[in-house]
């Protein structure tokens, strides 16, 4: 994401900035910061993702979005739009837009180099905030095996308390699947 000038913004002067924008942003507590565009290989990961998500759940009381469903998290003061996110239904919209949700179950993001440090970090602490948030996937695309990184993740994801996690390590082409 890349930083606009640092003027505060009210969430109407957002919304309204956010209508007639060629490119979206995140509204984080006052500031405006321009979302970076996806590379073609991300967007074919959350799309894999998402129509996987979805098959998965059809015919259940859910509805699965993906990056252009906006979403609000007031005690964050946060306006992002994730990868994909997993919504029970009915859904709760904010201050009634039909735009933007508010009960997220399951979020998902497609973690980049520009991205990773901020999703794994502040970006997860905002969507715990959440009362409907109940599981927070992170995708993550390697160019090399993750075979030697399993001690290194381990750590992080404990610090983080998360209670388990999977790597896909595309080059030997096997899941390890971790509790921690």
């Amino acid at each position: 994401m890349l930083a606009t000038e640092q003027k505060y913004y009210s969430t109407e002067e957002y919304l309204e900035l956010e209508e007639a924008a060629e490119f979206r942003s995140e509204y984080r507590q006052g500031k405006i910061i321009q979302m970076v565009g996806c590379t073609p290989n991300h967007n074919l990961i959350y799309g894999n993702f998402y129509a996987a998500l979805k098959y998965a759940l059809k015919g259940k009381p859910y509805q699965v979005f993906m990056t252009d469903l906006r979403l609000w998290i007031p005690e964050s003061r946060l306006y992002t739009y994730p990868d994909v996110m997993v919504v029970a239904i009915p859904l709760v919209y904010a201050e009634n837009r039909r735009d933007t949700i508010t009960n997220p179950l399951i979020i998902a993001e497609i973690l980049s180099n520009s991205t990773e440090s901020y999703d794994r970090g502040k970006k997860f602490e905002y969507y715990r905030s959440m009362s409907s948030f109940q599981e927070y996937i992170l995708i993550e695309v390697a160019n090399s095996s993750l075979s030697d990184d399993k001690g290194e993740k381990r750590i992080l994801y404990e610090n983080l308390a998360v209670g388990e996690y999977w790597i896909v390590d595309v080059q030997n082409v096997k899941i390890i699947a971790f509790a921690v």
